[in-house]
């Protein structure tokens, strides 16, 4: 979409005839600058050395600071400098409000027949809810220029990438199983118990990549939908839906990834299983946490002191960063 259908967003909904405020919406623009944890873009390496510390650890680097990537003949290969850092590439919207843009100011896109997840339930119905998701493409490296090699960030435009209301398999787990068959694999304790040991590792460092299944002390990956059985509160419910989405569009080959190792720096791969120790989450919004960021999986108990306000309406903006292994030619 880029700048161009943000501004088009912008234009319908400011022509539209006068209409009251979506009581369940509400949400703030994103300040690039003071909102963003910019120590979460350590450690740095070169090759396989720290050249500057982090709070968080880090994931494998090529042992090489000189790598050697192929480029159009007649040169074919072309050596660089393999370099590690951790770029803020995404952002989401996770909401009950049908087509409330947290990140964009709180506003509401009309989506006739879109599900919902607020309202009161009775007696009889779960505890569980609905979240819609937006995905924003977010290259502020790029827009910064704070790195200049174009191998080694993302660009392009501030982008909605994805709207979960426009996708039917988002609001029906039946359908989601096109997309993640293997559920059916993981709908058993054992496999649910294995994800102690995950929710453990996020705690003292990294999730798991095997158990690629958890979701860390947030739940479970699967299935890619927005509903959650048994929400115990709102932040982890919307921690837990961005780390789905980001996996489901890992799966569906809309991200990409670049691995740590000798050569495999000069490229990016889909990968079908998200490799969930290389990205981190923030919260943005409704109360921006500029102070930290977190390994999927870790459990919100350990920051969401003063991050939701009693009458909170439940929308949310999450920051995500991803490791990124590029080579500077």
């Amino acid at each position: 979409m880029g700048w161009r259908a943000v501004s088009l967003i912008m234009v319908l909904w400011f022509s539209l005839p006068a209409q009251a405020k979506d009581p369940t919406c509400d949400g703030r623009w994103v300040n690039p600058i003071t909102d963003v944890c910019w120590e979460c873009l350590f450690p740095m390496s070169i090759g396989n050395v720290k050249v500057s510390a982090g709070k968080l650890p880090d994931t494998p680097n090529p042992s090489s600071p000189i790598q050697f990537c192929p480029v159009p003949p007649p040169v074919f290969e072309r050596p660089g400098i393999a370099i590690g850092f951790w770029e803020p590439f995404a952002m989401t919207d996770v909401t009950r409000a049908p087509g409330c843009m947290v990140n964009m100011g709180g506003f509401t896109i009309p989506i006739p027949g879109a599900p919902t997840g607020a309202g009161t339930k009775t007696a009889n119905e779960h505890p569980g809810t609905f979240y819609n998701v937006h995905w924003y493409k977010y290259p502020l490296i790029s827009w910064l220029n704070i790195i200049t090699s174009a191998m080694c960030m993302q660009g392009g435009e501030y982008d909605i990438g994805y709207l979960s209301e426009l996708d039917p398999m988002w609001h029906n787990d039946n359908l989601s199983l096109f997309i993640n068959p293997e559920v059916m694999l993981f709908a058993n304790p054992v496999a649910q118990m294995a994800c102690a040991a995950d929710a453990l590792a996020s705690v003292a460092g990294k999730p798991l990549d095997a158990l690629f299944w958890c979701a860390g002390s947030h739940g479970s990956m699967y299935p890619f939908t927005g509903n959650i059985v048994n929400e115990s509160s709102g932040l982890n419910s919307a921690a837990l839906l961005t780390e789905r989405m980001d996996f489901k569009l890992h799966r569906e080959g809309l991200i990409m990834d670049s691995v740590g190792q000798n050569r495999a720096v000069c490229y990016e791969y889909p990968t079908a299983i998200m490799p969930k120790s290389r990205y981190r989450y923030q919260m943005v919004n409704t109360i921006p946490d500029v102070a930290n960021c977190h390994p999927f999986g870790r459990n919100v108990m350990l920051w969401q002191t003063g991050k939701e306000m009693p009458v909170s309406k439940k929308n949310y903006g999450y920051l995500i960063w991803k490791k990124r292994n590029c080579v500077v030619l």
